[in-house]
């Protein structure tokens, strides 16, 4: 068994004793020991023979590394590669230097530009140039695009009334940008502001409300003055926004207390039918009354102007009125003496009805 220490002393023997190494000095002109494989046969390679790829290998190795040509490696072609690296780092910058110093701001946009991160203008419509990025940064904003809000954003929503009821609302809001600097500047979020904003106004218009106007005929105002809360609030924030409108979607009881709600609902529009014809009835019974003291008015100034006449013939009309529908008995005073009632006396033969009445007939009759 030969120990660590014992092969290293042996190895070092055979490396003395043997010039070059195991393989000879590896020189053209020592012709004796064993040649180095690696070096070149004696007399050269012969003409014709095509190099080995370990000679190809090595080659590739030495140029990568620094060999030959002032240290630079070259590419096919004669191309240094450290020309290609600068090359393709001028095209990178150049285009982007193209893609953000060229700008197309839309008919409906305007671009808010900053420099180093502070405002510095507004790009109208239009292509633009400006210094590249990240020294100019431009945001485009859409300034006429109306943007629709749905709250919330799923089912409804429990809101508190004035009378301490709870409705379940659901509503749209309409805003656009107005100013893009300060929808740009002023606030963090602008959109998250919007939504906060019009839950607050709503709450609070709501708040003050009826039930019934809330649900019913006050919708429209409750519209109006939510719009206005929100103008202001967003107004005092700077925020650039501009509240187009504001539209209750749906505005009901809860789903628990929807049936006596709609009972509630059914007698209110009943009471209001029901009042609706009272009305029409008083004002057919009042135009009739007018219209009968306009013609006792007109009776009564030719009551002025002939008494006497006016009297009787208001008697006249009066009895002709009364005893045209009732049968008559006349009596005499020396006897009695039945007469059919004139409607009889009428359907009496021509001849019988023809003959002249007594005196005292014609006075009953004028009676």
């Amino acid at each position: 068994m030969i120990t660590l220490p014992r092969w290293f002393r042996r190895h070092s023997i055979l490396m003395n004793e043997t010039p070059g190494g195991p393989w000879g000095s590896g020189g053209d002109d020592d012709k004796s020991g064993p040649r180095n494989p690696w070096a070149v046969p004696p007399g050269g390679r012969k003409t014709g023979q095509r190099p080995t790829a370990l000679d190809e290998f090595l080659k590739r190795a030495r140029g990568s590394y620094g060999g030959g040509n002032g240290g630079a490696p070259q590419l096919p072609g004669g191309i240094n590669a450290r020309n290609m690296w600068l090359i393709g780092v001028a095209l990178i910058l150049a285009v982007w230097i193209l893609f953000t110093s060229i700008h197309q701001i839309g008919p409906q946009q305007r671009g808010v530009v900053t420099y180093f991160g502070r405002y510095s203008g507004i790009l109208e419509p239009g292509i633009r140039l400006t210094l590249p990025a990240p020294v100019v940064d431009v945001e485009k904003v859409d300034v006429e695009q109306v943007r629709n809000d749905d709250f919330p954003r799923e089912g409804g929503e429990n809101v508190l009334t004035g009378d301490r009821n709870i409705i379940d609302l659901a509503y749209t809001v309409r805003w656009r940008v107005e100013n893009p600097r300060d929808f740009v500047f002023e606030i963090k979020d602008p959109e998250e502001t919007v939504r906060a904003t019009a839950e607050s106004a709503m709450r609070a218009v709501v708040a003050t409300t009826t039930l019934n106007d809330a649900i019913g005929a006050g919708r429209t105002q409750i519209e109006a003055r939510v719009t206005r809360a929100m103008q202001k609030i967003l107004d005092d924030y700077q925020a650039g926004v501009r509240i187009q409108g504001v539209s209750i979607k749906q505005a009901s009881a809860p789903a628990s207390l929807v049936d006596d709600f709609n009972a509630v609902t059914a007698a209110q529009q009943e009471a209001v039918a029901n009042l609706n014809n009272a009305r029409s009835y008083s004002q057919q019974i009042i135009a009739h009354a007018q219209g009968e003291a306009a013609a006792f008015d007109k009776v009564y100034e030719e009551y002025k102007l002939a008494p006497e006449v006016t009297r009787r013939r208001m008697y006249y009309e009066t009895m002709e009125a009364v005893l045209a529908k009732t049968d008559k008995v006349i009596v005499e005073t020396q006897g009695v003496q039945p007469w059919l009632p004139l409607d009889k006396m009428r359907k009496l033969p021509d001849a019988q009805a023809g003959q002249p009445a007594p005196q005292a007939q014609q006075q009953g009759a004028q009676k």
